[in-house]
């Protein structure tokens, strides 16, 4: 939903080719309640292949590692498919570097475990990518997923909306992250977060659909 959503809405014309299984959620899943490092290298790897499908098989012009959790294996694809000139962006890069830029204390939700350690790092490596210090506050709202395993959008929506009011309340903050591309569909139910809540509030297919537009449109 949310990548045909957003994604035909900011890329009109461009066909999207999917590649994944939930064998690699659910690996995740149990390293991550087992305490091991998440996500395996198993996945890691799993990404290195699929990535050589992407490129000998169907051809694309560019890769797009949509899920959060798996940021990690982002250099390992960058260099699988270095030698066929196909650029390669982690969804959540691009909002990271928005944050990063904006300024002041960031909020990082997240609703998914898993998520969490990989959205923080990846945060912390953009910072120093740009040689910028950063002030966040991380939080988890399994709630919030609860209800979008359900089909309950709005509800997902409405929960984590009560989140940023009730952490605004008890901390200063100029930004929030949506840690995941899921998160997405809460700008459906609040579109000028600005207004709403003071914050401007970042999303992963927003920032990083806008990216693949901008290499399409250099070349």
């Amino acid at each position: 939903l949310w990548v045909n959503y957003f994604g035909k809405k900011i890329l009109p014309g461009v066909k999207f080719v999917n590649i994944g299984n939930e064998a690699i959620q659910l690996n995740f899943m149990q390293a991550h309640q087992e305490g091991k490092a998440c996500p395996p290298k198993s996945n890691i790897y799993a990404f290195e292949r699929y990535a050589h499908d992407l490129v000998k098989l169907a051809e694309v012009d560019a890769i797009l590692i949509s899920c959060s959790t798996m940021n990690r294996s982002y250099s390992i694809v960058q260099e699988a498919v270095r030698g066929f000139n196909v650029p390669v962006v982690s969804i959540d890069m691009p909002m990271m570097e928005k944050a990063v830029c904006h300024g002041g204390g960031i909020l990082v939700i997240a609703t998914h475990g898993p998520t969490v350690k990989s959205t923080q790092l990846l945060l912390e490596e953009t910072a120093k990518k740009m040689k910028r210090n950063v002030s966040y506050t991380g939080i988890t709202v399994e709630e919030a997923f609860g209800f979008l395993d359900k089909g309950l959008i709005l509800e997902h929506n409405d929960c984590i909306a009560r989140t940023i009011r009730k952490e605004k309340k008890k901390k200063d903050f100029q930004v929030v992250v949506l840690a995941q591309l899921s998160m997405s569909v809460f700008k459906l139910s609040y579109p000028d977060t600005e207004k709403e809540f003071g914050v401007k509030v970042l999303t992963s297919a927003e920032a990083g659909f806008e990216r693949i537009k901008e290499i399409f449109l250099k070349d």
